[in-house]
């Protein structure tokens, strides 16, 4: 699809498609959650097409490059966070020492079971070349490895939950949710949690290398890869509102759900899974219905990405290798499993999770991204000129 015209063409029936169901659901009252949903995934799904926003690219570009502009997109995208939801908590919840905890935070159980599934969640990384939500998006892009990584991490929904009921018995069910308000206030939590940010921001900022100037403005919007500032700044303020709003953002529970669901019906999942259903995170509830809250949100996020990939000229499919398939499919295995037994991933359990000042998201950043750093050093020994995924 090489064509300027045909691409705008497409990209403009598929921005009026998302925008004609956003205002058939905010029409019905019952509906608008969905439509907020909807406008959130869209917003996002510009944000990270656009910026190249995907957690273990960037990592990568800063471990064998030591290019460290996309991991401060990262941390300026937590730092926002951490501010708006500590402003929007704080008004829900003046004292946090009450024992309550924000409503539907990601703020999930400090075990050993979540540093498993960080570490599971990083391997997956290295493999599939992505986290989730950057195949959500490259599947816009007609990426041959996205497809065969959702459906990876379909079946590995489907392992946590059959390994879920014996690691929430041997510690899950006893692990402490540690909300770092309760212990240091929210001033407190804040202070410490930009300090430590703010900290690496400056830290790295200096390692970044000089940003060729735009073309033009058309190109610097529509074509060139966005500034990684701009897209941490857009995904803190995406977060912030989206909690506010909506719940906060998560891209893996429809999936998750999806998964339960079938697993459900050909009798591949537990009748009971102990305790799951309580925790706070992107939950994996069985729905009847055929568009979800978060369903709503990766439907926006993959349609906006496909109409700003369009308009970039970077709507490249190509058919799948069997290498593209393999890896897809067992770092996707990796990706939900961890995502499942971590109840989120690098968005819900990291992202969201830091932002609402849970320990389980500073917990699931440091083994992802050790894991990461481990998985990279061992693919170059293994294959020096190896690179896992296509670049961010």
């Amino acid at each position: 699809m090489s064509s300027l015209p045909v691409r705008l063409g497409v990209a403009a029936v598929v921005t009026l498609l998302l925008a004609w169901l956003y205002l058939s659901l905010a029409a019905t009252p019952a509906d608008l959650p969905l439509a907020r949903s909807l406008l959130v995934g869209m917003a996002l799904g510009v944000v990270l097409q656009r910026a190249r926003f995907c957690f273990f690219c960037h990592w990568r570009d800063l471990i064998d490059q030591g290019d460290g502009r996309g991991t401060v997109a990262i941390l300026l995208a937590l730092a926002v966070g951490v501010v708006g939801y500590t402003v929007v908590v704080g008004a829900w919840l003046p004292d946090p020492t009450t024992g309550r905890l924000p409503p539907d935070a990601h703020i999930g159980p400090v075990s050993w079971a979540l540093i498993v599934a960080a570490a599971a969640f990083g391997l997956g990384m290295v493999i599939s070349g992505s986290c989730i939500s950057a195949h959500f998006y490259r599947l816009g892009e007609g990426s041959p490895t996205a497809p065969f990584a959702l459906v990876g991490a379909g079946i590995g929904f489907l392992l946590g939950f059959r390994t879920w009921n014996p690691l929430y018995l041997e510690t899950i069910a006893t692990a402490e949710v540690v909300w770092l308000p309760r212990y240091l206030g929210h001033g407190g939590a804040l202070g410490l949690a930009l300090l430590v940010l703010l900290s690496l921001i400056l830290l790295l900022w200096r390692r970044q290398p000089a940003t060729a100037p735009a073309v033009s403005p058309w190109r610097a919007l529509f074509v060139d890869r966005w500034p990684a500032w701009w897209g941490g700044l857009a995904v803190g303020g995406i977060g912030t509102a989206a909690y506010l709003r909506v719940e906060p953002l998560g891209v893996t529970s429809e999936l998750g759900g999806r998964a339960r669901q079938l697993g459900d019906v050909f009798g591949l999942v537990p009748a009971r899974l102990e305790g799951l259903d309580q925790f706070r995170g992107c939950a994996t509830a069985i729905t009847e219905a055929l568009l979800s809250s978060n369903g709503a949100l990766v439907l926006g996020l993959v349609g906006a990405a496909f109409a700003a990939a369009l308009v970039a000229g970077q709507f490249q499919p190509r058919l799948p290798t069997f290498r593209d398939a393999a890896r897809g499919l067992t770092g996707g295995v990796l990706l939900g499993w961890g995502a499942m037994t971590g109840l989120g991933c690098t968005v819900g359990t990291l992202m969201s999770g830091i932002m609402a000042g849970a320990a389980s998201g500073w917990v699931f950043l440091v083994v992802c991204f050790a894991t990461v750093a481990l998985g990279l050093r061992v693919q170059r020994l293994i294959n020096p000129v190896a690179r896992a995924g296509a670049s961010g």
